[in-house]
This record gives C-alpha cells, sequence and structure tokens, in this order.
C-alpha cells in the first residue's frame, strides 16, 4: 500500500458501497445476491452435485456454475442464480422489511 492511500474497512454491503461511492441501492443489492448465493451453495453441497450435474439442471453452463459457486458472480445474473436454486428444489422467499433508523 502506497502512502497517500488510506485503508476503508466495511462492516456492510451499505458501508462497501458508500466507500466506492455508489448509492445506497447498490449495497442492498449486493446483500440480496450475497446471500442468494450463500444459499446456493450451501444447497450444491448438501444435494452433493458436481458442477456439470448442476449445470444440466438449471439449463446453463458449467463454467457459469464455477463461477456462481466460486462467488465470482460479476457475470451471472440474478434471474440465473434463481434458477439455480430452483433446479435445485427450492423457492425464494422474499422477506421485505423497513430498516431501524
Amino acid at each position: 500500500m502506497k502512502k497517500n492511500e488510506k485503508l476503508i474497512r466495511a462492516k456492510s454491503s451499505q458501508e462497501l458501497a458508500e466507500a466506492l461511492g455508489l448509492p445506497k441501492a447498490a449495497g442492498f443489492e449486493m446483500e440480496f445476491r450475497s446471500d442468494l448465493n450463500t444459499k446456493i451453495i450451501e444447497a450444491v453441497k448438501k444435494a452433493g452435485l458436481t458442477h456439470s450435474q448442476v449445470a444440466q439442471l438449471a439449463k446453463t453452463s458449467r463454467t457459469r456454475v464455477t463461477a456462481l459457486l466460486n462467488r465470482n458472480t460479476r457475470e451471472i445474473s440474478t434471474d440465473l442464480m434463481l434458477r439455480v436454486l430452483g433446479s435445485l428444489g427450492y423457492r425464494a422467499k422474499l422477506s421485505i422489511s423497513r430498516k431501524a433508523a
């Protein structure tokens, strides 16, 4: 790290979005996608499936499944994440609540 660089530690997705100069909505999206990604990884482990098997079930490429399971989701849409979860026999349920001030 260079002398003029400042280390910033973000404790939440909202803090990370703020540190990166992104809108608050981006922080909420990061948190939602991260939680969804975690559930997919857990479901795949529980099912004991290979990346190829998951790809066949979700009708996508093994490369995309591998990226998803390695948390490399930059090029993975939320729609695909939901499709993978659904192909594993799960259904996503959305819960919306107002954040305490």
